[in-house]
């Protein structure tokens, strides 16, 4: 209905000079012709043929005493639908309250009489750049209109075999240093070449990638993740949706996910692998449509209910036990105490509006937080794996797998667990107690990324259509964040394992194409050199004479010894060498004349240059009586013994409740509080390498949102 017959006695009149007139504040999707990376890089809000994405207005009346009658939008000049006030709406459209929030206490953004239309699920199959239009009617009857544009990309053009299979692993936070790091401990360097290549090395598709979100230099995971999963760019923690002016946190315009869209038009099934909790931010992103991040029970609730029917979600591992269980559920950890297995609320749960419900064809959803909702996937018919053993086991098309209440632990604390010895200074044991890290948090049989990584490919190969299967590791971006050197490289060379899996996958069925890239760069990670000192100088365990100096108080002795006398550039760095296991990893994170790393993004630090024995507390692993580990510090070893972790990086390297007793030096950071105690992601471009079928398409500097209509030229057109 054209917006002139919503009012019957209107007479619709553009506004005279004079007058004021209501303003369209916002237009969604959200519109800027750009020049930008590559041959379709010239708009900010693209789409495939015929993949779904809402339309949206947000709409400020001239007066308090005015208000929004109705808003109709337009593409290319035609009118795709009206929404009003005075009239019915069409099913999939609403007009609703602008009552987006900020700070605390919160307060209102817009003014109270402020609305925001909606269209839900529109879709255009048209390839090119069309332009979106949107007209206002005011109670007075004035209108308004606001124009931008959006593309509609074409991947249809052939150009060779199709991709039916697609691997997108994302080593969350992994810039370029981040894999020379890995290299160079998994493979060692000699007179100036490398020894060995890891597996992503070998891929012959190589690019650079920038990361900016839709509204910062520097993105977090979110819209980091989701550019690769929707071909859009989002706001700072939020994913498959662009950002609105209402509260509710599901209700934001949805942009049709790859998955979603891969299953409705080809039948190709989806998995999410991750080695963190599974609702976070880049598994979500593959899997869920929210402005906040943080809505565990909200995303876990979106794979039970939207996913497995609507996206073909079949595989599901990683951590995140808590968000499954009902609320109240405990968890034994074996250790004499016990951790509060649920974190699910109804405060992060979602009922839809039903204009979603009617657009995009998904149940509304019910506040829920005592479901078992492990007992719901069973119940659509999933095979549940809890640890490593029952996930070797698994036969099955359709498989859960959650190995963790929170997020997974890290490589190095689960191969000490296997190795049943600790890996460098005490690396995977808590000295204190003496006790494996794995079995102190309860979960002393977790499974390798790369043994999830081959049962996922394993389960998703059933489906004759083919599938589409997001690799997640998670802790790179983790470990960086606590400046957790050995961490974070280990879990680079689990991914790299993991990639390996893949590639060989890929070589047995060669229409698959293997992506391999990062949502952002963490920390501004760099290796500046190698130790000059032995092994034994630096070992605490044995207080050698240089680190029983480095216990001085004085904080500029301490630098004195630990840096200076330390700390090899250049020549003097020499060529680390790290001998490796016959699991595959290396055997010592510690060996004499050890790489060394620098951080530019960093927060304070305390260094000693060794493997850290326990990582820092995990905010999501709850304690009994209520309080988060990580609330407090206040360190009290009667309690469990995760309380008793080191609370942040300036506390660690056996000093953990002071500063005057710790081994090591502090290091200033350039991150102040607001970065929570942490190193800060950046704004640095990320490699990417591609493997088999279409990797010839990714060369040169992409921006993010690149990369997924180039992945989908390899499914769709196909490639060579």
């Amino acid at each position: 209905m054209p917006i002139a017959f919503v009012l019957a006695t209107a007479t619709i009149a553009l506004p005279a000079a004079s007058q004021a007139a209501p303003v369209i504040s916002r237009l969604t999707p959200p519109s800027r012709v750009t020049s930008g990376f590559g041959s379709t890089g010239a708009v900010i809000a693209r789409f495939l043929p015929d993949q779904r994405f809402d339309l949206q207005a947000t709409v400020i009346p001239d007066e308090t005493s005015k208000s929004v009658v109705a808003v109709e939008f337009f593409v290319d000049n035609v009118s795709v639908g009206v929404i009003s006030s005075t009239v019915p709406n069409p099913a999939n459209g609403s007009l609703v309250d602008a009552n987006r929030t900020t700070g605390t206490p919160a307060v209102r953004v817009l003014p109270l009489n402020a609305r925001v239309a909606s269209l839900r699920a529109y879709r255009n199959t048209v390839p090119g750049v069309h332009t979106l239009r949107a007209v206002t009617l005011q109670s007075d009857g004035l209108t308004s209109e606001r124009s931008g544009v959006f593309e509609i990309v074409n991947v249809s053009t052939p150009l060779g075999r199709r991709a039916r299979n697609v691997v997108i692993f994302i080593g969350d936070g992994m810039g370029i240093a981040h894999r020379t790091a890995a290299r160079i401990m998994l493979q060692g360097v000699s007179q100036g070449k490398s020894n060995g290549s890891l597996a992503m090395d070998t891929f012959p598709g190589t690019a650079l990638v920038t990361t900016s979100s839709l509204n910062s230099i520097v993105t977090d995971s979110s819209p980091g993740a989701g550019c690769y999963s929707t071909g859009n760019k989002g706001n700072n923690n939020e994913h498959g949706v662009f950002p609105d002016d209402t509260s509710a946190i599901f209700d934001n315009p949805r942009i049709e996910t790859m998955g979603e869209f891969m299953f409705r038009k080809y039948g190709k099934t989806l998995g999410i692998v991750t080695t963190s909790d599974v609702f976070d931010a880049t598994p979500g992103s593959f899997g869920s449509h929210t402005q906040a991040r943080a809505a565990g029970t909200g995303i876990v609730d979106q794979y039970l209910n939207e996913q497995i029917d609507f996206g073909g979600l079949r595989v599901l591992l990683g951590g995140g036990r808590r968000w499954f269980l009902p609320s109240g559920a405990t968890f034994a950890s074996g250790n004499g105490y016990d951790l509060l297995g649920s974190s699910r609320s109804n405060g992060n749960d979602y009922v839809l509006p039903p204009d979603v419900v009617a657009g995009w064809g998904v149940p509304a959803g019910t506040l829920d937080q005592g479901t078992n909702v492990i007992a719901a996937f069973q119940g659509k018919g999933f095979t549940y794996a809890s640890d490593a053993t029952t996930l070797a086991s698994a036969n099955t098309t359709q498989l859960l797998g959650l190995f963790h209440t929170g997020n997974m632990n890290i490589a190095l604390d689960k191969l000490a667990k296997r190795r049943n010895a600790v890996i460098g200074n005490l690396g995977g044991k808590n000295p204190t107690t003496n006790a494996f890290v794995v079995d102190e948090y309860g979960f002393p049989n977790q499974p390798m990324l790369e043994e999830m990584t081959s049962k996922a490919l394993e389960t998703l190969n059933k489906n004759p259509a083919g599938f589409t299967l997001m690799v997640e590791a998670a802790s790179i971006d983790k470990q960086a964040h606590n400046m957790d050197s050995e961490r974070w490289i280990m879990d680079t060379i689990e991914f790299d394992k993991s990639i390996k899996v893949a590639q060989d996958f890929a070589n047995r069925n060669p229409d698959t194409l293997v992506v391999v890239t990062a949502d952002h760069e963490c920390a501004g990670v760099n290796i500046i050199g190698a130790s000059l000192v032995n092994n034994n100088t630096l070992n605490a365990a044995n207080q050698a004479s240089l680190l029983t100096r480095a216990q001085e108080t004085d904080a500029g002795s301490k630098t004195t010894r630990l840096r200076n006398e330390v700390v090899g550039l250049y020549e003097a760095a020499g060529f680390p060498q790290y001998s490796i296991a016959t699991d595959g990893y290396p055997a010592d994170t510690d060996p004499n004349r050890k790489m060394l790393i620098g951080y530019a993004a960093n927060a304070d630090r305390n260094e000693d240059w060794l493997t850290n024995p326990m990582p820092l507390q995990d905010g999501q692993s709850i304690l009994t009586n209520g309080v988060a580990a990580g609330a407090g510090a206040t360190f009290d070893y009667d309690d469990a013994p995760l309380s008793a972790y080191p609370l942040n990086p300036t506390f660690r390297d056996n000093g953990f409740a002071t500063s005057a007793n710790q081994l090591g030096f502090i290091i200033t950071g350039q991150v102040g509080p607001s970065g929570g105690g942490s190193a800060a992601h950046t704004a640095s471009d990320i490699p990417l390498s591609a493997y088999g079928r279409g990797a010839s398409l990714f060369f040169g500097v992409m921006d993010n949102t690149d990369v997924y209509f180039r992945i989908m030229q390899a499914m769709i057109g196909g490639a060579k």
